[in-house]
């Protein structure tokens, strides 16, 4: 599925327009934050930080490796 998107001047910058299915894609409103990463193909625009994910994986493999710990620590 491919979507247009129009670039409209805003101020001394410009900024993209999304359409409402688009949004509903995104599951983002407005004042969201979405991501431009860069890609082997090009550029990929997303609603989840890919910082936040990395983060998470390595918060997740810790908290695997001391789960005992952290029961421990929770009581």
């Amino acid at each position: 599925m491919m979507l247009e998107l129009k670039l409209r001047k805003v101020g001394n910058s410009l900024g993209a327009v999304f359409s409402k299915e688009a949004l509903a894609r995104f599951n983002a409103k407005e004042g969201d934050t979405l991501f431009l990463t860069e890609a082997p193909d090009g550029f990929r625009i997303t609603a989840a930080d890919p910082n936040f994910s990395k983060q998470m994986e390595s918060a997740e493999k810790v908290m695997r490796r001391y789960r005992n710990t952290l029961k421990e620590l929770a009581k």
